[in-house]
């Protein structure tokens, strides 16, 4: 009996794909017994309740998703599974709300928007079943009744917000509210200072507003744009979160965006939109530098400026939301990105609120469309960051020092311009020698960021190298020893391998990336210090006994994936590096001996491999990442917006997962952790290079994958397009092949993927595969096609004049390479049963045709001479002057042969075949039945 709870939870995994819920019940039962780690424990409560639903006992499915939201609050799975079983046992109010917070979680997922439109339905049938009158005021004023009344039960309280949300979301229901003066009775909700109510409040509030310009234009003037921004400055992440959307929803509808609907006589009425958007946009900017906000209000500010101001399409020319936010904001913005956390007049901030204000400052300077427009921007900046620097005023320095390091982490070109500023550079150097600790912590942090343009990492080279091993050696504050060793790494590796780095490390990469280690795993020390440790390893891990350190180290693996899962694009960089490096995913020159000996004749240095780097080492460490659970945490940074995910980072995810799937074995795990629906979207958007790497390991999940379990749903027709991408000259001859088994897969499973593949144009490739001298390409293409002659339209171009399909078919029955053999005789089985008229074009396209469908006949291999004879037969049943034809050929004899052999059961279908061939013949009168004596 096994002892290992994750050996015990593939076997349930196993058996619960198999179909066998009882024996997975039992495997995840024993799995929770045996296990002591809270993150596995809630996997396997969340895994049983899977099973319990499958088996219909909705009670202990709630109670085991239940168990897993206990430890982790936001486990969707967990939630989405406690809805459904909620909403089996009748319990609609509470499957409402854990849908709700699903779609919060991951508001694109159309499964989860297609849930709660379910469950609203079925709650508002009820509750006009209850003896409501549908359109009676008393219903509306009863639920505000229940909401206002402190002394109402927690359950019908629950129960009338819910109803409440579900009635702004239809138009008759949100029309009701507002006639009867609901806005008002919402406000009360809000005033009541109580998070249900006013979570309940907001959300029937953006239902109400969702494609009606004229009610949220109203609501917007009611409510007031003060109120709204006070309320989404609230320490408070879903109240925030929730008045953030309810103003981007007010924002669509005056930017006409959305799903704009027509209501009575709004028609005929003008709405002047501009004035009210100028003024949200003046609030939201006023917020970025109004210390009485949460750091979620400005994080939630700066979020709906990223994406409500730049042209979402640059063929738009107009721009002018983004003159008139860096006329009217370009310094508030500045400021918070100058903001010092360490320092006491600092703003309140979270971990990720400077991040996105740089996010702001490149989608403005992208977004502008000239060079006068560009020139603007950047004398504004100038002109900023030149008022703060104050040789007698250090502080504020460090704020125009901070600010540069800022916008190098958004426009990097503007950033590398204020770098040349007079002074600038010279003042982070004389900081870094500083006696003070937050001299040195804004200092280095703005080498690092500076070091990233080689240009400038010579000056620092010779400048601040020195001063940055003294800092790290001497100084005793962590967040600062952490970051010096950062910038050490960052200058160490820019040749992009581990010889600069040994040089700057002295030899000792590997105490120095177990200080890394250290501190990721260190949770009392704060994110952003962490933060760097991921970044130092990202550096670190170029060196072979550093990556096989590391993912040997479980503790600092997990780390690593939970700080992974925050909003931050460093973060999010940083670990796909080190990923990338540690699988050995990165690109690598092939190195030319004679160049090598030249090198070494000249006293240069000869990069070898190490011995760590070579393919034993690579595959333990890929094996041991997939141990870890690093396909969830991928998965989970593809989920992040695009602010955050750019498309380096997307190129460096997309290398992971092509080397975790290059073991067949290990395909089924990265499915079943969601590694296959995480490519997806790697395949579509991004770098030419991080899709087509996403697009190979799509491929090599798709080529030995069962598509409705790796694919599930409407997802495998998305997968069609990056596999045909593949089907490409330009592409390497593995990524043809596995392409094409991909597609070969896809299309025998059903007609509408045959289809699919048909309308993305993939025939013509495939073949011209077919014609490849490379003898795998060639199968795998004439197997795919073989596949796909089962759909009409392919039929119909092959019976359509003018083409040479046929006669390739034909061609290569009589190939010496049996698969092609079997694929290409299936292929003309199939055509010629489908289509007689290519049972007469088949005999004109070739003179060889008489002769390769005897070879066929006569074949060593069953599967070939039975498709053979399925030919023949059919050839034989289209047409009497074309079974006379063969009638008058050795062929006769061939089937005589054949049909008089006694019955066996392994040639019986050859044999039967035979027979039939012969039976048609004596119908048409062609041959008669011999006469025994």
């Amino acid at each position: 009996q096994m002892e290992d709870p994750i050996q015990l939870k593939e076997e349930g995994n196993k058996y619960f794909q198999a179909s066998d819920y009882e024996k997975a019940v039992q495997s995840y039962t024993q799995a929770i017994k045996l296990n002591k780690d809270k993150a596995l424990q809630a996997v396997l409560y969340r895994n049983r309740a899977a099973c319990f639903l499958k088996k219909e006992e909705y009670a202990k499915a709630a109670s085991d998703a239940s168990r897993a939201i206990d430890i982790n609050a936001s486990d969707i799975k967990a939630l989405y599974r406690r809805s459904q079983a909620l909403e089996k046992l009748g319990k609609l109010d509470q499957a409402f709300k854990d849908a709700q917070k699903c779609a919060t979680i991951e508001p694109r997922n159309k499964n989860f928007q297609e849930t709660l439109r379910r469950l609203g339905a079925n709650i508002q049938e009820k509750v006009n079943a209850g003896g409501a009158v549908p359109g009676s005021q008393t219903r509306v004023q009863k639920m505000f009744e229940i909401l206002l009344d402190e002394n109402s039960e927690k359950e019908k309280r629950e129960k009338a917000a819910n109803n409440l949300i579900v009635l702004g979301r239809e138009e008759a229901g949100a029309e009701r509210i507002f006639q009867n003066n609901g806005v008002s009775l919402l406000l009360q909700l809000i005033e009541t200072k109580n998070a249900e109510l006013i979570l309940a409040a907001v959300r029937t509030l953006s239902g109400m507003c969702t494609g009606h310009k004229a009610r949220a234009t109203a609501i917007l003037h009611y409510l007031g744009i003060d109120n709204i921004c006070m309320w989404m400055s609230v320490d408070n992440e879903e109240i925030s979160l929730a008045v953030c959307n309810l103003l981007q929803t007010i924002t669509d509808c005056l930017l006409g965006q959305g799903k704009e609907e027509h209501h009575g006589k709004e028609e005929a009425v003008v709405l002047d939109t501009k004035k009210d958007l100028k003024m949200i946009t003046m609030r939201l900017l006023d917020m970025l530098v109004s210390k009485k906000v949460s750091g979620q209000g400005r994080d939630r500010a700066l979020n709906l400026l990223n994406k409500n101001i730049p042209r979402k399409d640059l063929k738009d020319h107009d721009n002018s939301r983004t003159i008139f936010v860096i006329d009217n904001g370009l310094k508030k913005i500045l400021k918070v990105v100058g903001q010092i956390p360490e320092m006491p007049d600092c703003l309140p901030l979270t971990e990720n609120t400077q991040l996105t204000a740089s996010v702001l400052l490149n989608k403005l300077y992208d977004d502008l469309r000239c060079d006068p427009e560009r020139d603007n921007y950047r004398v504004i900046c100038e002109e900023y960051i030149k008022s703060k620097i104050d040789p007698q005023d250090m502080d504020k320095t460090l704020h125009a020092i901070q600010m540069v390091s800022g916008v190098l982490q958004g426009p990097f070109d503007l950033g590398n311009k204020l770098l040349g500023m007079k002074g600038v550079m010279e003042m982070m150097v004389a900081l870094c020698g500083s006696e003070r600790e937050i001299d040195q912590l804004v200092a280095v942090e703005a080498l690092i960021h500076a070091s990233t343009k080689l240009s400038r990492a010579t000056f620092i080279i010779s400048n601040g190298v020195t001063l940055l091993k003294e800092i790290y050696k001497k100084t005793k504050n962590e967040k600062i020893k952490i970051r010096a060793l950062v910038g050490l790494c960052k200058l160490g590796s820019a040749g992009g391998t581990d010889y600069g780095l040994r040089q700057f490390a002295e030899g000792s990469t590997e105490k120095l990336a177990k200080q890394c280690r250290k501190w990721l795993c260190n949770t009392s020390i704060d994110a952003r210090t962490r933060k760097w440790a991921v970044e130092g390893l990202a550096y670190l891990t170029l060196d072979a006994d550093v990556k096989d350190d590391f993912v040997e180290d479980e503790p600092a693996l997990q780390a690593m994936f939970e700080l992974a899962k925050t909003s931050d694009k460093t973060i999010l960089y940083s670990v796909a590096s080190a990923l990338v490096n540690c699988t050995n995913s990165y690109d690598t020159k092939e190195l030319v001996p004679e160049l090598v000996q030249l090198a070494r004749f000249s006293k240069q240095h000869v990069p070898e491999e190490h011995p760590k780097d070579k393919k034993d080492f690579v595959v333990k460490r890929v094996k041991r990442l997939l141990k870890a659970g690093v396909v969830s945490a991928l998965a989970c940074m593809v989920k992040a917006d695009s602010a955050i995910l750019t498309d380096q980072s997307k190129e460096l995810i997309a290398r992971v997962f092509l080397a975790l799937c290059e073991d067949p074995k290990d395909r089924g795990t990265i499915v079943a952790q969601g590694g296959g629906k995480a490519l997806i979207p790697l395949a579509v958007e991004g770098t030419e290079v991080g899709k087509i790497k996403a697009s190979h390991a799509l491929a090599k999940i798709a080529a030995i994958s069962n598509p409705d379990m790796a694919f599930p749903g409407e997802r495998v027709y998305e997968v069609v397009r990056p596999l045909v991408s593949l089907l490409n000259t330009e592409r390497d001859g593995l990524q043809n092949y596995e392409a094409l088994l991909g597609l070969t897969n896809f299309s025998g499973r059903s007609d509408k993927l045959r289809m699919k593949i048909v309308k993305e144009r993939a025939l013509p490739d495939i073949e011209n595969y077919m014609f490849e001298n490379h003898d795998q390409l060639r199968q795998a293409a004439t197997e795919c096609m073989c596949n796909l002659v089962v759909n009409k339209e392919v039929q119909e171009r092959f019976v359509a004049d003018g083409n040479d399909r046929l006669k390739l078919v034909v061609l290569l029955c009589g190939e010496d390479d049996e698969k092609v053999q079997v694929a290409a005789a299936g292929a003309l089985a199939m055509l010629t049963a489908a289509q007689k008229k290519l049972c007469s074009k088949m005999t004109e396209v070739t003179t060889q045709w008489l002769e390769i469908l005897q070879r066929l006949c006569l074949h060593d291999n069953v599967e070939v001479q039975h498709r053979g004879l399925v030919i023949t037969f059919n050839l034989i049943s289209a047409d009497k002057e074309l079974a006379k034809k063969l009638v008058e050929t050795e062929l006769l004899e061939i089937l005589t042969y054949l049909g008089k052999q006694e019955d066996d059961p392994k040639k019986q279908h050859i044999i039967n075949v035979a027979r039939d061939c012969l039976t048609r013949c004596m119908d048409y009168g062609l041959i008669k039945p011999l006469s025994r004596a």
